[in-house]
């Protein structure tokens, strides 16, 4: 029941969304969400140790050899393309594998690096065999294709990549310092860590094939994440102006108000994100087969969904985590806690203190104006908290002195 007397109507969870009243603790679950975290960071990093990656031919080396899906004879199996492999050099390739769909499927095969000599031996078996149809509509030898990729040029493609995220990193950390504080930097670079080390973990875990548009993608990602977090400190920012001299709310519910305020705006980024990477992923599959476009979009989709999740139920948590260590925090929310059970105490006696609660939740620190005002009135508030209480001799003269001056009679007789 409020101020007025009247019940509050209870909100849908969409109507809370696009309010963005607070009614979202996340961060008073940080504890549930940190524990989450630990068991995702777990799992991902036991995956990559465990189990490994699928290196794509880009960076273990060797020769990829692909076929149109269509024959002449009908269509080609993956089981018929290994063995037509199989008779020609005498052992199975490494992988084969059916890439597209309709008029573009494909088959594609992997073995180790072959000699010129050995793939001529290995194409002209499988026209033999299988007479793949060409863009003519005729069994074309020119239709199977080859490609011999050295394991160095993928070593270079990783190195290069570390280098650009070490050095992407210590400018976000930069940037993150300058532009907010210390804190921010570590909690944002938490979120970043996060991100890499799932969706890297995800790609170890499930047997995605990590190509050079995979450290592509993954660099992409990282803005991405950044983009969000960045968002959402800037309102914690906004939220938190001068909040140690003030006593409407702790940090941790401020930063909690500023991630439901922007939970929305998350929300509707992440999807317009999505679906044109959706659209990548299924264009890049369906239309063209396994390629460079399907590999970016399974990343960024990989990394646009782990993003998101940590910029909001992560980064902030951190953040608040980290300020509550600090004394000057916690002493804060210690005078926010004794203002309300003051103002508890008072809606006991006389009922009057709900509609200054009422009014808190109106308050905006971004005002300039309002937030002056309240650092004025919290002074007095403290000035008048520290005036001690007057001695009791000093209280009844002042009940004499008041009684002569309005002329009632004191017991005295006068002489």
């Amino acid at each position: 029941m409020n101020a007025t007397g009247e019940v509050p109507v209870k909100q849908s969870v969409f109507q809370r969304l696009y309010t963005g009243t607070g009614a979202f603790d996340i961060v008073g679950s940080r504890r549930r969400w940190f524990v989450f975290f630990g068991l995702l960071m777990l799992v991902s990093v036991g995956s990559m140790g465990l189990k490994g990656f699928n290196f794509g031919i880009e960076f273990e080396g060797g020769t990829q050899i692909q076929l149109p899906a269509q024959g002449a004879n009908g269509p080609i199996s993956t089981e018929d393309a290994g063995d037509a492999f199989a008779d020609a050099l005498g052992r199975n390739p490494v992988e084969t594998q059916q890439v597209g769909t309709g008029g573009s499927a494909a088959i594609q095969l992997r073995s180790s690096t072959l000699e010129p000599a050995e793939v001529a031996q290995v194409k002209q078996a499988m026209f033999a065999e299988l007479q793949p149809i060409g863009a003519d509509g005729e069994p074309s030898r020119q239709a199977i294709s080859d490609s011999r990729v050295s394991a160095s040029w993928g070593g270079e493609i990783s190195q290069q990549a570390l280098i650009a995220l070490a050095v992407f990193l210590v400018l976000v950390t930069v940037f993150l310092v300058l532009y907010f504080e210390k804190w921010m930097a570590v909690a944002a670079l938490v979120a970043l860590i996060h991100d890499v080390v799932v969706t890297a973990g995800l790609y170890s875990l499930v047997g995605f094939e990590v190509t050079p548009a995979t450290a592509i993608g993954l660099l992409t990602i990282l803005g991405y994440s950044l983009y969000d977090t960045v968002v959402v400190f800037d309102k914690v920012k906004e939220n938190t102006r001068g909040i140690l001299n003030l006593t409407r709310r702790t940090y941790a519910e401020a930063a909690n108000l500023a991630l439901n305020q922007t939970l929305m705006r998350s929300i509707n980024t992440s999807l317009i994100a999505v679906l044109p990477v959706l659209g990548l992923l299924v264009v890049g599959n369906l239309l063209l087969g396994s390629g460079t476009l399907q590999d970016l979009a399974l990343v960024l989709l990989t990394g646009i969904l782990a993003g998101t999740l940590s910029s909001v139920c992560l980064a902030t948590p951190v953040l608040v985590g980290f300020k509550m260590r600090e004394p000057k925090f916690r002493k804060q929310a210690e005078k926010v806690r004794a203002r309300r059970e003051h103002q508890a105490r008072r809606r006991e006696e006389n009922g009057t203190a709900a509609a200054q609660a009422d009014e808190d939740d109106h308050f905006d620190p971004g005002d300039d104006e309002q937030l002056e005002a309240e650092l004025r009135r919290e002074k007095a508030y403290a000035a008048a908290a520290s005036v001690p209480a007057r001695h009791e001799k000093a209280v009844k003269a002042g009940k004499d002195s008041d009684q002569r001056r309005s002329g009632r009679p004191t017991g005295k007789r006068k002489r």
